[in-house]
């Protein structure tokens, strides 16, 4: 399945349904008088998040959702029918702006979660709503209010627990596919991840999801490279592992680079839970390892150390300082939670 995390869609609800012109015509009822129904209220559109889905392709073959419309009212003063709602699924972590992509209409983080996107038409009321003193015969109704129409754009963002940030080849993929069963695309040139990829990580006795995104080079920000489009995918990470390749000419300007790219984004991203590793140490001699280690120290870097995909060195380090750096929030969290009183019958 091919990955796709924006799309455009346009949205329509349905027209109310229209008032009814109707008179009462039954034996030994003379003068019956008018009975027209109301029209039912046209469908509303719904964004619903729902589960088994992971990417927003379903919107590159479809972009047009439409509503029912109201059925119309009829005579013996019967409203029409309600048009049928129309329900648009999208993945968990899909966020819904308006046309400027700026403001934000919707954010559907867990399977069921629902937002109202369009909402249906008003019906027309019948003639029965137009009799007077004056007028007892009245041959006017209303026609069903038009639904609303909005242009939206759907982005995706992954929902996961950890995720991994670095220069490209600096061993995200290889770190991915050594602790889950992820396999991306692994070879020895640049920007071979292309996409997003999410793994499940086995650490112990406790489990993560792992993103990995694609590579980021020096002014990602401003558009060179692929950007900065996917680092959406991380804003919901509670901790990141910023990956530095050992076999790099300058270890430092590596590191400070990514740092940069983080803080121009924004979005609190350098204000994260930050794990730092060399990679690729099966690459290097102890002392080259030591100097690396060294310099990431000296450009700001917190406890760093050497791991490798190939070998599996400083793998199990890597994996238990991430699950404990995502225990810590949630332990918080819980701790602030009042425990529930004891039932009472009193």
């Amino acid at each position: 399945m091919k990955f796709l995390d924006q799309a455009r869609i346009f949205v329509c609800s349905g027209t109310g349904g229209n008032g009814c012109v109707s008179f009462r015509r039954e034996k030994y009822v003379p003068d019956g008088g008018p009975d027209g129904g109301d029209g039912g209220r046209g469908g509303h559109v719904y964004a619903e998040c729902a589960d088994g889905l992971n990417t927003l392709i379903d919107f590159r073959y479809r972009q047009h959702f439409k509503a029912k419309r109201g059925h119309h009212g009829t005579g013996k003063a019967r409203t029409g029918g309600a048009g049928d709602d129309l329900t648009i699924r999208v993945p968990a972590g899909t966020q819904i702006f308006e046309e400027d992509r700026e403001t934000l209409v919707a954010d559907l983080v867990s399977v069921g979660d629902r937002a109202l996107l369009a909402k249906g038409g008003d019906g027309g009321r019948g003639n029965i709503h137009f009799k007077s003193s004056t007028n007892r015969a009245p041959r006017r109704c209303e026609p069903g209010w038009p639904g609303e129409e909005r242009s939206l754009w759907l982005r995706l963002k992954l929902i996961a627990d950890a995720g991994l940030v670095g220069l490209p080849n600096a061993g995200k993929s290889t770190f991915l596919a050594r602790v889950s069963r992820a396999r991306p695309r692994i070879a020895d040139y640049p920007f071979t991840t292309l996409h997003p990829h999410l793994g499940v990580v086995d650490a112990g006795h406790r489990h993560f999801v792992l993103a990995d995104i694609p590579g980021l080079i020096e002014g990602a920000h401003e558009g060179k490279g692929i950007g900065d489009r996917f680092l959406g995918h991380v804003e919901r990470c509670g901790v990141l592992l910023h990956l530095v390749d050992g076999t790099s000419g300058d270890i430092a300007a590596a590191y400070r680079t990514i740092r940069r790219e983080l803080t121009a984004y924004g979005a609190g991203l350098d204000g994260k839970t930050e794990i730092v590793a060399l990679s690729k140490a099966d690459a290097l001699e102890p002392g080259v390892i030591d100097a690396g280690l060294a310099a990431l120290r000296a450009a700001g870097a917190i406890e760093p150390f050497a791991i490798s995909g190939v070998s599996g060195a400083g793998i199990e380090t890597a994996l238990n300082r991430i699950a404990d750096a995502i225990e810590t929030p949630r332990r918080n969290d819980d701790e602030r939670v009042p425990a529930a009183a004891a039932w009472s019958p009193l």
